[in-house]
């Protein structure tokens, strides 16, 4: 059975008006008690919504990346005449997935050119990338497969470049899976709530739509991480992320994201279901048996939850573990019992 096309859910939202008239409602409102709403970025006008305050997901369809390790996995399948995988893999391309940004693959003076590409194609497609900002200092330092990132004198500036580049698009951006649940196991708490917080200003300051790393239901409680998320700035970015590259089920998490969000003060979450449609066993890294979940889609149902989406890649290997290569390199074999048990 192949994949359901990637879409949106273009559907009024729970009260049955036009998401137009809402806005225009609200803005209406704001006025009548005495106060124009004041614009974010200096292009916006006196009545419209600044980019941490939109769904950027029910504004615009997802970017599919055509250059993506999917799609040059792809492409090879078909040149090494392997029509059936490739058309398999070429299936799995056209549903919009993270694009992963590491100072390993795209390092300082690197980054904002690349980022800049996509963006533009992007924008040119009428569509919104979502980007994952990977480079925390001592990244993975809990004992994982994806060791490795930037210095702290250089992480902000990286973050910076990004920002820039990405600044005046319709982009999302993801920020550092892992960073702020990780830092309660490896006692690295101030440094990156410090460097978190320096990179959510910048993101805030070039106009990005930013959603902050918030773990997932399996890991940390959500006061523990509800804790974090404030100290680094959530209040100031359209929310956090959760299940990044997890296996938790749709309902643990959106139940442990409206915990998490009520402890907030109300932000805004997306839950990554790119591999969670069996859900979580004993095993976080490759584990067998596992299957698709829902494809990308926004959501407009009175929650908090603006989207499911697939951040990690599920073609992309955790790590070197149960027979993977490398994290974030694609799989063939594993994206192939992925598709077939959907």
């Amino acid at each position: 059975m192949p994949l359901d096309p990637p879409g949106r859910t273009d559907e009024p939202s729970r009260s049955g008006l036009p998401r137009v008239l809402l806005v225009a409602a609200v803005a209406v409102v704001a006025l009548a008690v005495g106060g124009v709403l004041v614009a974010r970025a200096q292009h916006l006008g006196p009545f419209e919504l600044g980019p941490q305050e939109t769904n950027p997901f029910a504004e615009r369809p997802q970017y599919a990346d055509p250059d993506s390790r999917t799609a040059q996995a792809a492409r090879q399948a078909e040149a090494d005449g392997r029509a059936e995988e490739a058309a398999a893999f070429a299936e799995l391309v056209e549903v919009p997935q993270g694009i992963w940004l590491t100072p390993e693959e795209r390092p300082p003076g690197d980054v904002g050119g690349y980022v800049q590409s996509v963006v533009t194609a992007a924008d040119e497609a009428g569509r919104v990338p979502l980007l994952v900002v990977y480079g925390i200092p001592d990244r993975d330092c809990t004992g994982g497969y994806s060791s490795g990132g930037l210095d702290a004198e250089t992480y902000v500036p990286w973050v910076q470049e990004i920002a820039t580049a990405a600044s005046g698009y319709d982009a999302a951006v993801v920020l550092e899976p892992d960073a702020l649940a990780s830092a309660v196991d490896c006692d690295r708490r101030a440094e990156r709530v410090d460097l978190l917080a320096r990179a959510v200003d910048v993101l805030v300051e070039a106009g990005v739509t930013t959603y902050i790393d918030g773990g997932h239901s399996g890991w940390v409680a959500p006061r523990q991480v509800a804790a974090l998320l404030r100290e680094v700035g959530v209040a100031d970015v359209r929310g956090f992320a959760t299940n990044v590259s997890n296996y938790q089920t749709d309902p643990a998490e959106v139940a442990y994201a409206e915990e998490v969000s009520e402890l907030v003060g109300g932000a805004h979450y997306v839950v990554d279901s790119g591999r969670n449609g069996v859900g979580s066993g004993d095993e976080w890294c490759n584990p067998p048996g596992q299957s698709l979940g829902q494809r990308p889609g926004y959501v407009d149902d009175g929650t908090g939850l603006d989207a499911f989406l697939w951040i990690k890649p599920p073609g992309e290997s955790d790590g070197e573990c149960n027979g993977g290569p490398p994290a974030g390199e694609f799989w063939p074999q594993r994206a192939g019992e992925l598709l077939a048990a959907r």
